[in-house]
């Protein structure tokens, strides 16, 4: 997944810190999250920042494939 944080906030004119406010989540949870680390989202978190940004999930969440599926989980795939 890529995330598009930085690029909504820039849109906005708004910064880390407002966006942070708004949502109600910390500063390091809302890096954590806009650098890709994050490894899960609350659908309620997501709704309150695509509120404060007033755009839609796609706008700031993006799939792009770059492994076999499972491959991130180390699941192997049956050869067949």
């Amino acid at each position: 997944m890529v995330i598009h944080i930085d690029v909504m906030l820039a849109r906005r004119k708004m910064s880390v810190t407002e966006l942070s406010n708004k949502v109600g989540i910390t500063m390091a949870n809302l890096s954590i999250l806009k650098n890709g680390k994050a490894r899960a989202i609350r659908f309620s978190t997501l709704e309150a920042i695509c509120s404060a940004l007033d755009c839609q999930p796609a706008d700031i969440l993006e799939y792009r494939h770059t492994r076999t599926p499972g491959a991130a989980r180390g699941i192997k795939r049956a050869a067949g």
